[in-house]
């Protein structure tokens, strides 16, 4: 991995390019830069799929929002066929049919990573509100019929949960608790994948591992749920050798 400590800069460190799918890009790491992004409007650099998410200042620098004070259930976000239509191409019909079917889970797609196999990817998070969720995820192996899994945490429950979301039904596949996640705190949450293995780290800590029945492969992106009112900053994917 490339560390990078400046705050708000999504990094997408390219060492491996062939897990991450990359195409066109040299060896050497992608960073895009937040602080090019507009204050108030939707992020460039990642596509919302589901809720309302836009560029805000914190501490005098740019951060990421999932603004769940204005989520209702079964919305998709603004111009979501032209954004399902940029992501899968042809198969864009079947992928916004489960996505306008079950608009609860908000969360925005890396558009230049095509398909995530190995790696890391990590995400700083801060829980500003919500009373059904404070929800922060890393979403993985979404497929072109809209199914992925995500590791998320929440401020609300102190756990970390592995989720998959398929056939238009979310389950858990494993859950940790006692992970403490304060509200109005920043913390690191990062996923490491290593064909079916699964690791969840909060702040440095693995908590959370888990094997999978098939290796990972998709697109990938950040993750809320519902009403949740989150800052998202530092989204950095390192891919494994």
């Amino acid at each position: 991995m490339i560390a990078n400590k400046k705050f708000g800069v999504i990094i997408l460190a390219a060492a491996g390019l062939a897990a991450l799918a990359l195409p066109g890009l040299a060896a050497e790491p992608v960073k895009i830069d937040l602080s090019n992004e507009t204050v108030g409007g939707e992020p460039k650099s990642l596509v919302p799929v589901v809720g309302f998410w836009r560029i805000e200042e914190e501490s005098g620098r740019k951060v990421l929002t999932v603004d769940g004070r204005q989520w209702k259930e079964g919305q998709s976000s603004a111009g979501i066929a032209d954004k399902a239509r940029a992501l899968y191409g042809e198969r864009y019909a079947e992928f916004l049919d489960r996505v306008q079917a079950y608009a609860y889970y908000p969360y925005v797609v890396a558009p230049k990573v095509d398909n995530f196999t190995n790696g890391e990817i990590s995400v700083r998070f801060e829980g500003l509100s919500g009373r059904i969720d404070q929800g922060a995820g890393i979403l993985f192996n979404l497929k072109p019929n809209g199914d992925y899994l995500t590791v998320r945490a929440n401020c609300l429950e102190n756990n970390i949960v592995l989720w998959k979301f398929e056939n238009g039904k979310r389950s858990s596949v494993k859950w940790v608790r006692n992970t403490p996640t304060a509200t109005r705190q920043w913390h690191d949450l990062k996923v490491r994948i290593d064909g079916t293995k699964v690791e969840g780290y909060l702040d440095g800590k693995l908590y959370l591992e888990h094997t999978l029945a098939q290796p990972v492969s998709g697109r990938i992106g950040l993750w809320s749920k519902a009403d949740s009112h989150m800052y998202f900053a530092d989204y950095t994917v390192a891919a494994g050798n």
